[in-house]
């Protein structure tokens, strides 16, 4: 048996939690869907065998999965913000993430499943804390009138203030 990790983040879907998975697996490297486990009585969310738990990996981390009927919609209150290292990272996996969803503000965006997912660069904290504020107001300022990330545009903001 796999070891699991101390904290997984655990997704509550109306269906097509393993469909997610697989989705999220195929946009990130060292991911994979880990196992699909039909419960086997009949539960509050449908017949035995309709409910199904799924573990997957993304970027090495551990999360589970289940496709147990309407609950709660997830929400802006628990997204997964991912750290992009250049633009051509920005760009897949927003390009991915997006297709199908919603694309919002500030490189936030709701997939097809309804999932909400920042798609940063640990540029933008850096801008952020320089003790400079007129430079960290000035990548702000762009920053907020951005739908994906254009790191350029900030560097360039930044670097005018």
């Amino acid at each position: 048996m796999a070891q699991i990790a101390k904290i997984v983040p655990h997704l509550w879907y109306v269906d097509n939690a393993e469909e997610a998975a697989r989705f999220y697996a195929g946009i990130f490297p060292d991911s994979r869907v880990d196992a699909v486990t039909a419960i086997p009585t009949e539960t509050p969310s449908g017949p035995a065998e309709s409910v199904k738990v799924v573990e997957f990996t993304l970027a090495g981390q551990s999360f589970m999965a289940i496709g147990a009927g309407p609950l709660d919609p997830f929400n802006h209150a628990i997204s997964f913000m991912v750290m992009c290292d250049d633009q051509t990272e920005i760009d897949r996996t927003w390009d991915a993430l997006v297709t199908g969803g919603q694309a919002e503000q500030c490189g936030w965006l709701k997939d097809r499943y309804g999932v909400c997912w920042q798609i940063v660069t640990p540029k933008i904290g850096d801008m952020m804390r320089d003790p400079n504020r007129k430079k960290a107001a000035a990548a702000m300022t762009a920053l907020m009138g951005m739908v994906k990330i254009d790191i350029a545009a900030l560097e360039k903001a930044y670097n005018a203030a």
